[in-house]
Order: structure tokens, then C-alpha cells, then sequence
């Protein structure tokens, strides 16, 4: 690849891991949150630990959320991880009520207070669409690395291609487009982590 990928640095992610991921399975990562060199990557990876209003305030503060939008709808392969997952949706109940960047119409609710939260180490995904292009090689049933408070709910099911089960079912990767978001890490998930990222780059030119 001659181009470069673009992981965002707004402040809430584990860039280091996710930059050593990605040259794991032989990216060429740049950690930037310049709009401009944002622009000029062959593809984005959102990352993101944390609140999701301070995220959308991070991201705002930065002056990056219309190069975002912008690359997008442009059909630049996109990759949103955990909180970079949840911010792609329109809105979120956490800590109040506040708007993502509706890139994926729905809303990010929390899990039930008699569940142990965070949903944090290890569990299994039900890959929901064989044809997903993320999956290619993985095993249904294969087990992430998963940490977080907080599950997507998109208004459009099939969108849907993995989903998980912590109290019931919640939906732990989509696709739209050329937008892909898992709400597991990948860059913590070992093996199949990596063949993640790997399918992700086959979209990459």
C-alpha cells in the first residue's frame, strides 16, 4: 500500500496498541488528528475509550468531525472501535442525552444495572452475515476482547453482522457501506484481532 492509514488521535484511545496492531498485519498507521493528512489517508480507524460526550466535545474542539463526514461519504474505507463504534450513531443516553455523528442512525443505551458493568474480558461474537467481508476466516463463535458500558442499537437490523450475548443479545459489529464498527478491540483480541484488521485493509488501495 502506498498510502497511509489515519488513526485518529482525539484523545480517548489506545493509539499505541492500535498503531502496533495495525503494522502487525502490515499497515503503514499515522496517528494524526490533522484534517488535513486525514484527508490525504487511504483509510481511517476510529478508536476510543471513555465518555462519548467528551469524544463528540474532543472531536468538535479538534475541527474534524466535516473531514470525517466528508471522507465517508466520500466511500473511504472507515473503522470505528468501541467508543469509535458508538459515536458513529445519531445519539446516546450516557450521562444525559447527547448527539454522535449520525453516521449510522440509532442510539447507544446502557446495559441493565443488573448486569456487572463494564462487560469487560473476553466473549464470543454470532457472526450474523457469513458474506461480511470482516469475518472472512474467522470462526463463528470466535471470542474478543470486549470493555465497555454502552451498546449500540441501529434502527436499520441489517446492518448487523455480529452480535453477542451479555444479558441478553447486543449488537457487536456492523456494517454500512464502507463503514465498518465492532464494539470489541481488536487490536487487544489476539489472532483473530489482527485477521480483523487484516480483512479491513483488503478494502484499502
Amino acid at each position: 500500500m502506498g498510502k497511509f492509514i489515519a488513526i485518529i488521535d482525539y484523545g480517548l484511545g489506545n493509539l499505541c496498541s492500535v498503531n502496533k496492531a495495525l503494522e502487525a498485519v502490515g499497515a503503514r498507521p499515522r496517528v494524526t488528528s490533522d484534517s488535513k493528512e486525514i484527508d490525504e489517508a487511504s483509510a481511517i480507524v476510529l478508536p476510543g475509550v471513555g465518555a462519548f460526550k467528551r469524544a463528540m466535545d474532543n472531536l468538535a474542539r479538534l475541527k474534524v468531525i466535516p473531514t470525517l463526514l466528508n471522507a465517508i461519504q466520500k466511500g473511504k474505507p472507515f473503522m470505528g472501535i468501541c467508543l469509535g463504534l458508538q459515536i458513529l450513531f445519531t445519539e446516546s443516553e450516557e450521562h444525559g442525552f447527547h448527539k454522535g455523528l449520525d453516521v449510522i442512525r440509532g442510539k447507544v443505551n446502557k446495559f441493565s444495572s443488573l448486569l456487572k458493568i463494564p462487560h469487560m474480558g473476553w466473549n464470543q461474537i454470532k457472526i450474523q452475515n457469513k458474506k461480511a467481508r470482516i469475518f472472512a476466516g474467522i470462526q463463528d463463535g470466535s471470542y474478543f476482547y470486549f470493555v465497555h458500558s454502552y451498546y449500540v442499537e441501529p434502527e436499520d437490523k441489517g446492518i448487523v453482522v455480529a452480535t453477542t450475548e451479555y444479558g441478553g443479545e447486543f449488537v457487536s459489529a456492523v456494517n454500512k457501506k464502507n463503514v465498518w464498527g465492532v464494539q470489541f478491540h481488536p487490536e487487544k483480541s489476539e489472532r483473530v484481532g489482527l485477521k480483523i484488521l487484516e480483512n479491513f485493509l483488503h478494502d484499502v488501495s
